[in-house]
């Protein structure tokens, strides 16, 4: 059976908390950039029965392929969860009560601040993106710039 503590451990190795910045449509006036939250923990394919139990620990997300185009990668598989509704309701509920106990944990809050300023709203102003650009530049791999994002005009915004 899966405890909350495996599920800890194996998100310190091998979860990814993620943030995708998503351009504004050019087939739709007014479109606006979109900001998705992402958290996932990719294992082999001779694993996909713990990415399962997990699944089912959580009652959300989804368990699916994901072929691996890298020359000496094997395929995987992943679980997911991209609802924001499952975010704010299981998964930040979970990893604030379950401590992540590696740098992972640096990683999550900054995707809960992201997290929470799309769920209030706030990526809809120059302001609140910015912020949310900064905190994205600081997860995963520290610090980095981000890409710019040009409006259809290609000016930058």
């Amino acid at each position: 059976m899966i405890t909350a503590d495996y599920i800890v451990g194996l998100t310190d190795g091998e979860g990814c908390f993620y943030v995708n910045v998503r351009p504004p449509d050019k087939r739709y006036r007014g479109s606006k950039i979109g900001i998705e939250t992402h958290f996932y923990i990719k294992l082999r394919e001779d694993d996909v029965s713990l990415l399962r139990e997990i699944r089912n620990y959580f009652r959300c997300g989804a368990v699916y392929y994901q072929k691996e185009k890298r020359k000496n990668h094997s395929a995987c598989y992943r679980f997911g969860i991209s609802s924001q509704k499952d975010i704010h309701e299981v998964l930040i509920p979970f990893f604030d009560k379950y401590r992540l106990r590696s740098e992972k944990r640096k990683n999550y809050i900054l995707f809960r601040k992201v997290a929470k300023l799309v769920k209030e709203g706030l990526h809809r102003n120059n302001e609140g993106l910015k912020e949310i650009l900064f905190l994205k530049s600081q997860m995963n791999s520290g610090a980095r710039s981000v890409r710019e994002i040009r409006s259809p005009s290609g000016n930058a915004k």
